[in-house]
């Protein structure tokens, strides 16, 4: 008897998995479809020997001591924080645009004071911020939104800006300042042997047991459990009773290369050209040497894994409906981006899940308290 089947072996699976083996002495099945753990963060060695994201770059970062300090027991760091350029009008631009993005772009020589008053003179106001293309032409104007952002959208989302929720843009900040990292996050780093490194130590316990290559439904009505934790798609759980909650998915081709580096930046955004998104070179977020370089192309895609909850109104008032099923599901707990149908970093789902675990802990001792 498992006191805990755990579906899903992602970052919100994999915490609970530990903090329920280790901080309360339980039994936990982690079962998942794919063979390996780790879910998207899930990283490996290709067979050049180069040490690659299988399901593209996954950075590390965040402003909460107690996920940085949670993490930090199963791996060492290396401290890294991310840069990316934009293929704009012919140049690798800065991005998040910043001073030197404009005054590269204009060939300017604008000071950080001027900038703001450039800002100023090309952004429209707008009385409310309700989408995407809101938050982007409120703050830099119809230009700059065109040149970097709607493009870029459409082709991540098949949807444009202005049909989207203004936290997809939001998430992109615009600096006056010649400040070129992509976060500004306290804590900024990976992990130093690689996520699936870290993933091992944190489940290297007794109490911990793997079925991996395995849909839960063919297994959860023959392996005994007291309580499930679910951190697949909500909408799949309840067998689609209010129709399919949207998703974005990703087709990812890696391409390893006979040279040490192949681009002047860890990632390069095509928001206007191509049909993928953005390259990823993978030594830049690993810190590895090798004689050998490894990139991956990003396609977004309307069908496969479901990778990114799309934010609209009506998909939000879907949700609300398998929310309160969910909440009305006995000894059933849902957790994660796909659970959740939010727009999850990785720190966030290490915190949602440390936020479970206390809120079960505290049950528990309730429970026992009231016997």
């Amino acid at each position: 008897m498992f006191d805990y089947l755990v579906v899903g072996g992602g970052f919100a699976g994999r915490v609970l998995a530990e903090r329920l083996a280790n901080g309360s002495g339980k039994k936990v099945l982690i079962v998942d479809k794919r063979p390996h753990i780790g879910g998207n963060a899930y990283d490996h060695h290709n067979d050049a020997g180069i040490l690659i994201h299988k399901y593209g770059p996954h950075i590390f970062h965040t402003n909460s001591r107690e996920v940085f300090e949670y993490l930090s027991r199963f791996t060492e760091w290396r401290s890294y924080q991310h840069r990316v350029l934009a293929s704009v009008d012919g140049q690798l631009l800065p991005i998040p645009i910043n001073l030197d993005t404009i005054n590269k772009l204009y060939g300017l020589s604008l000071t950080s004071f001027q900038l703001e008053d450039f800002f100023a003179s090309v952004a429209e106001k707008k009385e409310q911020i309700r989408t995407s293309e809101d938050v982007v032409v409120s703050k830099v104007g119809r230009e700059l939104y065109e040149k970097f952002f709607r493009n870029y959208t459409r082709k991540q989302w098949d949807l444009d800006p202005s049909e989207l929720d203004a936290s997809v843009t939001a998430r992109v900040p615009t600096r006056t300042n010649r400040d070129d990292r992509y976060f500004t996050d306290s804590y900024q780093a990976m992990p130093l042997y690689g996520f699936t490194r870290m993933f091992e130590r944190m489940l290297d316990h007794p109490n911990i047991h793997f079925l991996l290559n395995t849909d839960y439904r063919e297994v959860e009505r023959i392996i005994p459990y007291r309580e499930m934790i679910y951190t697949g798609p909500v909408d799949e759980f309840f067998d689609f009773r209010y129709g399919k909650l949207p998703y974005r998915s990703l087709e990812f081709r890696h391409e390893t290369i006979d040279k040490p580096i192949y681009q002047p930046a860890p990632v390069v955004n095509y928001p206007n050209d191509h049909l993928y998104t953005r390259v990823t070179e993978f030594k830049y977020l690993t810190g590895q040497e090798h004689a050998k370089t490894s990139i991956v192309y990003e396609f977004p895609r309307s069908e496969g894994d479901p990778y990114y909850p799309v934010p609209r109104p009506e998909n939000a008032e879907i949700y609300k409906k398998y929310k309160a099923l969910a909440d009305a599901t006995p000894k059933v707990y849902f957790v994660g981006r796909l659970a959740t149908y939010k727009y999850y970093n990785m720190d966030q789902v290490v915190a949602q899940a440390l936020t479970l675990y206390a809120k079960i802990t505290e049950s528990r001792r309730v429970e026992s308290t009231n016997r």
